[in-house]
């Protein structure tokens, strides 16, 4: 396991040589060392047996174990604009949930389990307790997930970045055996999709929650909105839901052809990436009601219909896509397991000069 103190390139031996320090540059070894102390216990609260080695090594070491023919599968992403909420309102405990989600989430569409999670996260000047904070969410994402927080990197970066400005982003590794690596060529005409609720915007389509909510409207973070029971702060650094656990028990005991994580681009948008040429996810926004949060920015903004189901998941976090007569027996596994999931719409053949591969029909009963 490894944890990485900040850096910016450069060590301080040779800042020393002209004179000046390189703290007086602007990077703080103390402060990092302090960093690592707080967030090493949390690390190892997000570990697995098959961590190997102690924290401050230069590379994580984690032993892949016994598979037949195991393919890794690796991804990589960040959490974007829902950042500047977390500055806003000073919270940063659980960002690093949604970073998690993000990752993992991804893996897991092709039936990965996700193994281990390293982060990096660049600071303009490190406050330990704010790293410590941020790492909190990360390693309660990784418990989880199941996934080990293998080691990370925190970076100082003064003049480049404000002091109080800080950006995180991960990159997870999983592994699925060959011959039950999920994917479009399973899916088959008749096919049941299974949407599986959101809890609420995620980690997608900030920028445009943000724009409508914030600055045209001028709604403050801290101000309660009755319509969502809770302040708008509140609502919108509600965290990432994470599906890997839930999407691997599903896919261990039904027969499920793939998963979508319904990220940016919405539903329909992810969808396109997991049905085959010749077939049409068709689904319908009848079958489910989005949350409060979609309704309010549509209405603030007045935000188009279109706009709103390509930028944002709408209430739909992760599909799955299963075998017909698996239906009730999915359904009951996501209940037992208390994910709010239901019947979105099926898989079908597509009809002569069908271009999309994904399509919504009807209306949404919140509208």
């Amino acid at each position: 396991m490894t944890f990485s103190k900040p850096t910016e390139g450069r060590s301080a031996n040779q800042a020393s040589e002209r004179g000046v320090s390189y703290e007086a540059a602007g990077v703080s070894i103390e402060a990092g060392d302090r960093a690592v102390e707080l967030f090493a216990p949390l690390a190892k609260r997000a570990s697995r047996p098959e961590v190997r080695g102690g924290l401050g090594g230069f590379a994580g070491l984690f032993a892949l174990g016994k598979y037949r023919e195991p393919l890794l599968a690796a991804g990589s992403d960040g959490v974007g604009t829902k950042l500047a909420v977390a500055r806003a309102m000073d919270k940063h405990d659980t960002i690093g949930i949604d970073l998690v989600a993000m990752c993992v989430d991804d893996l897991v569409v092709c039936g990965a389990e996700p193994l281990f999670l390293q982060d990096y996260i660049a600071v303009g000047k490190v406050v330990p307790e704010k790293v410590a904070e941020i790492v909190s969410g990360i390693a309660e994402g990784c418990v989880q997930a199941g996934c080990a927080l293998l080691g990370g990197e925190t970076a100082e970066h003064p003049g480049v970045m404000d002091p109080d400005d800080y950006d995180v982003s991960a990159t997870a590794v999983g592994v699925v055996e060959a011959d039950e690596l999920l994917g479009p060529d399973r899916v088959r005409s008749g096919d049941i999709i299974i949407g599986m609720a959101s809890s609420g915007l995620h980690s997608n389509g900030f920028s445009l929650a943000r724009h409508v909510l914030l600055e045209r409207a001028g709604l403050p973070l801290d101000g309660h909105m009755e319509e969502l029971g809770r302040t708008l702060g509140e609502e919108l650094l509600e965290p990432t839901r994470i599906y890997a656990l839930d999407c691997l028990a599903l896919a261990n005991e039904c027969e499920v052809r793939t998963f979508c994580h319904v990220t940016g681009g919405g539903l329909a948008g992810n969808m396109q990436r997991v049905i085959p040429e010749g077939m049409v996810a068709q689904m319908h926004r009848g079958s489910w009601t989005p949350p409060e949060i979609f309704r309010t920015i549509r209405a603030v903004g007045q935000v188009p219909e279109a706009e709103m189901d390509k930028t944002f998941n709408m209430g739909v976090g992760m599909v799955a896509v299963v075998a017909p007569e698996d239906r009730d027996r999915a359904l009951a596994i996501l209940a037992a397991r208390h994910v709010d999931s239901w019947v979105l719409g099926e898989v079908r053949d597509a009809s002569a000069g069908e271009s999309e591969r994904a399509v919504l029909t009807g209306a949404y009963p919140l509208y």
